[in-house]
């Protein structure tokens, strides 16, 4: 029997419902779309390097959500924040309004912007329950006080909250991209290179597992504004390698690609 062509667009299939977790049976009776990624070479700072080579990405869609399952290989797992280390993550990119026309695929264009839902390997760590103290991220540290004279500061004191701020400026700001984290994803908006931002609120969720040769990622968010099985949009893709010091506009990446919606919404 002739193997049947290879998939030119990302087609979200209907399904009963939408299965969240990478490894759900309802994944493989969904054809696959392999995408290659191509180098972040246009803005700064630019990655030159290449390192994942592709992307495998299925998509359902139930009850006004669509969801994708992204599968790359990587051979390092990267999750753990330490100095100069990145993470492994992954991305999803569509217009924020469907229309004849796509913004640039980088990242948008002034007054045509892009939704991003970004998945992050560390963050996923922080969901499925690893802690966020010293211990936890360092199992062998040590844990002493300075100056060795003083005495620890009584747990929970209003000294203790107060040292706790001024030594975690960013989280006493409100800003939580480190953590303590309740999803592993965010949603983002942007309007060109270098004014990505979070959205007002993340309404997507997803859900990363490490399979034997790398990543499996599965991203929901709502229908794209606009889109239906008669109205197309496009999407794109892009991966984060930690290993290799990815981070930021440093990515593989696609430019944008076809999708449409078959069955009821």
């Amino acid at each position: 029997r002739p193997k049947p062509p290879a998939p030119t667009e990302v087609v979200l299939h209907p399904s009963a419902s939408l299965p969240a977790d990478p490894a759900d049976a309802a994944w493989q009776t969904v054809p696959e779309f392999v995408t290659p990624l191509v180098l972040q070479d246009l803005v700064e700072p630019r990655l030159m390097k290449p390192s994942t080579a592709e992307v495998r990405v299925r998509a359902l869609q139930s009850g006004g959500e669509v969801a994708f399952l992204l599968e790359w290989a990587d051979a390092t797992k990267n999750d753990m924040p330490e100095p100069a280390k990145f993470y492994d993550a992954c991305a999803v990119q569509l217009p924020a309004k469907t229309e004849a026309t796509v913004p640039a695929p980088q990242m948008g264009e002034a007054g045509r912007s892009v939704e991003i839902t970004y998945w992050n390997a560390g963050w996923q760590a922080i969901v499925n329950g690893r802690g966020d103290s010293i211990t936890n991220l360092y199992p062998n540290a040590h844990i002493d006080h300075y100056p060795f004279e003083a005495a620890s500061l009584p747990k929970e004191s209003e000294e203790q909250k107060e040292m706790a701020a001024r030594y975690s400026p960013a989280r006493a700001l409100g800003n939580n991209m480190g953590g303590p984290r309740t999803l592993p994803v965010q949603d983002l908006i942007a309007e060109g290179p270098g004014t990505i931002t979070p959205a007002k609120d993340t309404t997507s969720k997803g859900c990363g597992k490490r399979t034997a040769n790398g990543w499996s990622v599965v991203i929901i968010r709502p229908v794209p504004q606009g889109m239906s099985t008669e109205v197309r949009s496009q999407i794109a893709f892009a991966v984060w390698e930690g290993s290799a010091a990815e981070v930021g506009p440093r990515k593989m990446r696609t430019g944008w690609i076809p999708l449409s919606m078959q069955g009821k919404p």
